[in-house]
């Protein structure tokens, strides 16, 4: 069994991100900016922005973090968008979901001007992902590819079975894992939650990818020996022997499941760290776009 460590990964990613940027500031060009919107005081929103505050530093990257109360209405939201999309020196930015109940997720990120969309939900970019052109791809799905590859794990004719249908992981990881090219070409299954022989998919499968979110779901004996496994959950179990209250668990019980894996990613320490790297590569991409 081999680990498939993300944050050493993202590090690495991370590092050839700052040394673009460092070229890019000697030769006087522009230092990339990422945006964040937050509403309200989610607080593992607050942690992940956190994090991708942090980590714009650390590449070199100018960020903006916008914070906005949880009251603020659907369209008073909207038009912080527009300043954002017209703003000159912004690259890229996200909005942070959830976003509260009374404002349309789908309506304001229909707003982000494409070539700023570097989390890479607008139907325009999920589109040209689609017909494999050139676009900002969804960061978690990016981070995914790239651990494919720069572990180099054979995915051509293999059987991929993938759990979790949304459309910032489930689908688009699907739609990449059956592309041509070196890290595609798999045999792609589709499981969700009306998915009635879901242990028998995951016996048949070489990759499995699990978007799912129910911790610890996946079993030792629900997969064969030699599968990788790509844990995507992340949810916050109650735990009061640990000192925050809780422990972070994945979809997958990696204690057993992890003895008959190939490779398999941790939780935390897989996944998570990865969409940040792929997020910042993505912001310097839409930032060369310009030059």
């Amino acid at each position: 069994m081999k680990i498939l460590d993300g944050k050493n990964l993202s590090n690495v990613i991370k590092q050839e991100i700052k040394e673009s940027v460092d070229i890019r500031l000697s030769s006087g060009m522009k230092k990339p900016h990422l945006a964040a919107i937050l509403v309200g005081d989610n607080g593992a929103s607050l942690t992940y922005v956190g994090s991708k505050v942090r980590s714009c530093e650390k590449v070199g990257f100018d960020s903006t973090l916008i914070r906005l109360k949880n009251s603020i209405t659907e369209n008073d939201l909207l038009v912080e968008i527009k300043k954002l999309n017209k703003n000159k020196s912004i690259d890229g930015y996200i909005v942070q979901l959830p976003l509260p109940s009374h404002i349309n997720e789908e309506k304001v990120l229909l707003a982000v001007d494409p070539i700023k969309d570097v989390d890479g939900f607008h139907p325009t970019n999920f589109g040209r992902m689609v017909l494999e052109l050139p676009s900002f791809i969804p960061a978690t799905p990016f981070g995914i590819m790239e651990i494919l590859k720069r572990y180099n794990i054979e995915t051509s004719g293999k059987n991929c079975l993938v759990i979790g249908r949304s459309n910032i992981v489930g689908r688009p990881i699907s739609i990449l894992m059956s592309q041509k090219g070196p890290y595609g070409n798999a045999t792609v299954t589709v499981a969700h939650s009306r998915t009635k022989n879901i242990k028998d998919l995951c016996l048949q499968a070489d990759i499995i990818i699990s978007a799912l979110g129910i911790p610890e779901f996946i079993k030792e004996d629900m997969v064969k020996n030699g599968v990788v496994v790509i844990d995507v959950g992340i949810t916050r179990v109650v735990d009061k022997t640990n000192s925050k209250g809780y422990v972070i668990k994945g979809d997958v019980d990696y204690e057993n499941v992890s003895k008959k894996s190939s490779y398999i990613t941790p939780v935390p320490g897989g996944v998570g760290p990865m969409t940040i790297a792929m997020l910042l590569k993505n912001t310097l991409m839409a930032c060369q776009k310009k030059d």
